[in-house]
């Protein structure tokens, strides 16, 4: 019985370490898919938007996607869900706002792809597509490159 109590006990700190919510205002934009936040209690959390990968900078609709993120976030207040940290220490999470998803928005104005490496979300992949299709955003280039390609091949280009 001790050993149920246990594991019971375990399954419930992991979800809650890796399922948590934050509140707080948006600080500064880093990118089209990362900013930080400052939470109520004046903590600075770096966060990643979870399930997409907005264009890099140097490539075409960085900046549009950064100010997309900037006009949807900066200076309000946001509610977070994180997944979990990455390996930069940011916190991988969804964005909630003005009762939007910012994953979605960023999505549907095709100025992200979803990044199918770390999602099967069908929602997500269904609004990418649909944003290919009407050449919304980045989508009117017929050669966009996602940004895992594109910083995979600099890193070949830089080991030369």
């Amino acid at each position: 019985m001790f050993r149920f109590y246990l594991i019971s006990f375990f399954i419930c700190i992991c979800s809650i370490l890796y399922s948590q919510e934050i509140e707080g205002k948006v600080v500064a934009i880093t990118d089209g898919d990362t900013f930080k936040l400052l939470t109520h209690d004046s903590t600075l959390i770096r966060v990643r938007v979870a399930n997409i990968d907005c264009p890099e900078r140097k490539q075409p609709f960085s900046k549009k996607a950064k100010q997309f993120t900037s006009d949807a976030i900066f200076n309000k207040q946001v509610e977070l869900k994180v997944l979990k940290k990455d390996r930069y220490g940011r916190s991988i999470a969804y964005v909630f706002y003005d009762n939007k998803n910012l994953s979605e928005e960023l999505l549907k104005a095709g100025l992200a792809w979803h990044y199918v490496k770390y999602s099967d979300d069908k929602t997500l992949q269904n609004l990418e597509d649909k944003a290919r299709k009407e050449k919304v955003g980045l989508w009117i280039e017929a050669d966009a490159i996602a940004p895992w390609d594109w910083r995979s091949s600099r890193k070949k280009r830089k080991q030369q």
